[in-house]
């Protein structure tokens, strides 16, 4: 008997193949309510062939109030194409949506999207916690093994009990299979978890322990150097730790991991977001010159000079505006590496193709603390450049405003309409502000991240090379 059981079409075995996709008709955003009512999940129309483009055309609410969506992911997606991954025939079908601040799971199926999106699993906060000693819930990553969730917090009512680490999810039945580390070493706090498949290897990010994020940045705190400054080398098939990689302890919240996506490439980029001694962002790049990891700076973004009435009363005793970089993303090709500067309102494009002389190919400027830029359509942008996605093709680069909760009222008192902008990258260097696509959600949402129907730069990971 004939079997009609195909691989997922959109899981593809190499980078180059995967920016041959056909462009995303529709992105999936998270959405988030301060003032008691639930966060959603919104849908909107990327097809700009559509008569409903850049519009929402779906929102699902959430069942309960204060969950703060953050980052969220797929349950599969091209690395189950890698050697020994258990589910074959899974789909790419599912958003895994945790809550950074209640710690709650949410499984939403999107298969029949853009016009519905259904919750068929919610995973309560204190079964996450009893299986797997972890809470405040931050970044979805789905591997051959499963669904890779990171935390920021351990165990006990602050999250502050024990190290941070990743919960494992079965990509299929979303149950939980418990904490994915065997032994953590030194490794206590957690943000963000990368890895190079084929050289066995992953590699942790550090933000804070739960008490130094969710009361708001504690800038006494920050200068004591008390937030991450830390990459940690991990051994994925025995899961345990390997080797700390110390930026500098005045290099402080050591986020967003960004490895090369072709498989051969062991490098990979990590985004600082604030030096202590001057106020700067800066991106590092790790790497393997000797068969041990090393990082070294190579991009480093000044604060902005500006007049204390344009500054919020958390920077006015220093004159100036840190650039604040809280995400990066590398295009599928590995050539450009995306920069939100959230402080000045820039989104910057570095080419890397030598990853160790990176060149900065083009900016474009919306919001900011000090400078306020409207979007080109005359919109008023409030907050700036924030969480970054890249289409496959690398031609369409999206990114919404808001970070954080408890931090956007210390850097935009004004307020933080939730919006996504998109800009366009041009052959041979450089990006353009999409004029026309300026995604305003309803009143009361704040916007954070982005996924695009078929997967995204930030979502896959791949074992066999580009031919």
């Amino acid at each position: 008997m004939a079997t009609t059981m195909r691989t997922d079409p959109t899981f593809y075995p190499s980078p180059r193949l995967a920016m041959e996709a056909p462009p995303e008709h529709f992105g999936f955003v998270a959405t988030l309510r301060t003032d008691g009512k639930p966060d959603a999940l919104q849908t909107v129309d990327l097809d700009p062939g559509s008569q409903t483009y850049g519009m929402v055309v779906n929102k699902l609410d959430l069942p309960n109030a204060g969950d703060e969506l953050h980052h969220f992911g797929w349950n599969a997606c091209s690395s189950m194409l890698c050697p020994l991954a258990g589910h074959p025939f899974v789909e790419r079908r599912y958003l895994i949506v945790p809550g950074l601040k209640s710690s709650r799971i949410h499984v939403i199926d999107v298969k029949n999207a853009p016009g519905e999106a259904k919750l068929v699993k919610v995973i309560e906060p204190d079964e996450v916690m009893r299986k797997t000693g972890y809470s405040r819930l931050h970044t979805v990553h789905c591997g051959p093994e499963g669904v890779f969730v990171t935390t920021v917090g351990g165990s006990g009512k602050d999250g502050n009990t024990g190290p941070a680490g990743v919960v494992l999810l079965d990509c299929e039945s979303f149950d939980i299979i418990g904490p994915w580390e065997k032994d953590h070493g030194p490794q206590q706090l957690g943000y963000d978890f990368w890895w190079h498949r084929n050289e066995n290897i992953g590699i942790s990010s550090e933000w804070a322990k739960p008490p130094l994020v969710e009361n708001g940045l504690q800038l006494d705190a920050l200068l004591r150097h008390e937030y991450g400054h830390c990459l940690h080398i991990w051994d994925l098939q025995t899961r345990t730790h390997k080797q700390v990689i110390d930026i500098g302890e005045n290099h402080q919240m050591v986020l967003e991991l960004r490895p090369a996506h072709e498989p051969t490439r062991v490098y990979g980029f990590v985004g600082v977001v604030i030096d202590t001694t001057n106020l700067a962002s800066s991106v590092w790049l790790w790497h393997r010159p000797n068969g041990k990891f090393e990082a070294k700076k190579i991009i480093e973004i000044p604060p902005e000079p500006a007049a204390p009435d344009l500054l919020p009363p958390a920077l006015k005793q220093f004159g100036a505006v840190p650039p604040l970089v809280s995400d990066i993303d590398l295009s599928m090709d590995d050539k450009y590496l995306y920069v939100s500067c959230w402080g000045l309102g820039e989104l910057r494009q570095y080419d890397v193709s030598d990853p160790h002389a990176p060149n900065h190919t083009g900016t474009v400027r919306i919001g900011g603390i000090a400078r306020r830029t409207p979007h080109p359509s005359g919109n008023r942008a409030q907050g700036g450049p924030q969480m970054v996605e890249i289409s496959r093709d690398g031609k369409r680069i999206y990114f919404s405003n808001s970070l954080y909760a408890p931090w956007d009222p210390i850097f935009y008192p004004d307020g933080m309409a939730g919006w996504v902008a998109m800009a366009k990258s041009k052959p041979g260097g450089g990006i353009d502000l999409d004029q026309r696509l300026f995604v305003q959600f309803e009143d009361g949402y704040r916007a954070h991240q982005v996924r695009l129907e078929g997967g995204d730069c930030s979502t896959e990971s791949f074992c066999f090379p580009s031919a």
